[in-house]
């Protein structure tokens, strides 16, 4: 008997802890579009201050964090939640924009300042 109430605590524990790191995986997704794009724009903002990046690929850079903010912004308009479709589709541009802030920033034409 003790076993069986040992194995039911336990099992409820678990499932307990699971539900609450789905709970925290949830909220994290929820902002994690916005802190996401502030984040890529503190790496360009960074690549610019540093050389890294030149005019040209900071501009550019800029360019495709704006269409992904109006993107954001145009699927928010339909009720201010995202479908899982939609939030897949702004997660696969930030992952494309964070490739290509990647590329630019390592690349080896950095900008000299004159």
């Amino acid at each position: 008997m003790k076993k069986q109430i040992t194995l039911i605590l336990g099992s409820l524990a678990f499932v307990l802890v699971l539900s609450f790191a789905a709970n925290a995986q949830t909220y994290h997704r929820y902002r994690g579009i916005e802190a996401r794009q502030a984040e890529q724009q503190r790496r360009i903002d960074q690549g610019i201050r540093s050389g890294q990046l030149t005019p040209l690929e900071a501009k550019r850079l800029e360019a495709q964090q704006a269409h992904i903010e109006e993107l954001e912004g145009r699927l928010r308009a339909s009720g201010g939640r995202l479908t899982p479709a939609e939030r897949a589709r702004l997660e696969r541009d930030l992952n494309r924009s964070s490739r290509a802030i990647y590329r630019e920033k390592h690349d080896r034409d950095g900008y000299i300042r004159p």
